[in-house]
């Protein structure tokens, strides 16, 4: 609590001077405490000066307890330098805090699992390509070769004639172009596709395709046998006999008998479009 003092001026009061309390003129500094003041004084500027570089809030400047300057007594400092550190003091860096040793091994499981999906992906994508090639690019020859090997070796053909016909409007139908294709001598692959107006085999099979309007009808059109003896091993079957329903006539294909008891498509010719009424005919 503040004491009055009887000096003439009643209501003058006297506050006891702390720690912390400015030099006032009754309490000059001497000269040691302003240096050493005016040292801090820089310090402090420049640590202000190096945060705000870094974009960070000035910290709060360590001073309590200290005695503060008069106000009258700043230390400038111009042209964005940074201040010039006192003597007496450096700056220590902060240490950087490490990651937990559970967040760096959680990381390198994740990256790990990452790659191991990667490769997996990239050998599942081999396996697919391998084993299901994309027909692109590739000629009707070698379509009706990867179809099934050659029929001279290998039992690939079907061993009724009116089946091996009624095969190419079901691979059409399903769009698979070694196994329509693959029916049909390697000539005549070319001259079906001509005769259907268009440039090769597997062309023929993806356009005649977009024309089918119903796959069970359009396979099913062409009959698996015919109660009728063969005629021998060499004859036309007639796409317009049978009345094709579903999607278009095929015209007419002849057949011959091959090695293994299989028959092979040998000739292809048009007939008219569309087809006269069919004959009936026992199946």
């Amino acid at each position: 609590m503040a004491e009055q003092r009887d000096d003439g001026n009643p209501g003058s009061e006297i506050e006891p001077a702390g720690p912390n309390a400015p030099a006032t003129g009754s309490q000059p500094m001497d000269p040691d405490q302003l240096e050493q003041f005016r040292q801090f004084q820089q310090f402090q500027d420049y640590l202000k000066f190096t945060q705000a570089q870094q974009g960070n809030q000035p910290a709060p400047p360590p001073n309590a307890g200290v005695v503060q300057a008069p106000p009258s007594q700043p230390v400038p400092h111009q042209g964005g330098q940074p201040p010039m550190i006192p003597p007496g003091y450096q700056l220590v860096p902060a240490e950087r805090r490490r990651a937990p040793k559970w967040v760096t091994w959680l990381g390198k499981k994740v990256i790990a699992w990452v790659l191991a999906l990667v490769i997996l992906g990239l050998a599942g994508t081999w396996l697919y390509n391998h084993f299901f090639p994309n027909d692109s690019g590739k000629s009707s020859a070698q379509l009706a070769q990867e179809g099934g090997g050659k029929y001279q070796t290998n039992h690939i053909l079907s061993t009724s004639p009116y089946e091996a016909v009624r095969e190419v409007y079901d691979a059409i139908a399903q769009n698979l172009v070694p196994q329509a294709c693959g029916r049909m001598d390697e000539p005549i692959q070319q001259k079906f596709a001509q005769d259907m107006g268009y440039a090769d085999c597997q062309v023929a099979v993806h356009e005649l395709n977009r024309k089918v309007t119903s796959k069970n009808k359009y396979a099913e059109s062409m009959p698996s046998y015919v109660s009728e003896p063969i005629p021998g091993d060499r004859f036309t079957i007639s796409s317009c006999r049978f009345g094709i329903e579903g999607g278009p006539a095929l015209g007419a294909f002849t057949v011959a008998k091959v090695p293994k008891g299989q028959w092979l498509i040998v000739e292809h010719t048009n007939e008219p479009t569309p087809c006269p009424p069919p004959v009936p005919t026992s199946r």
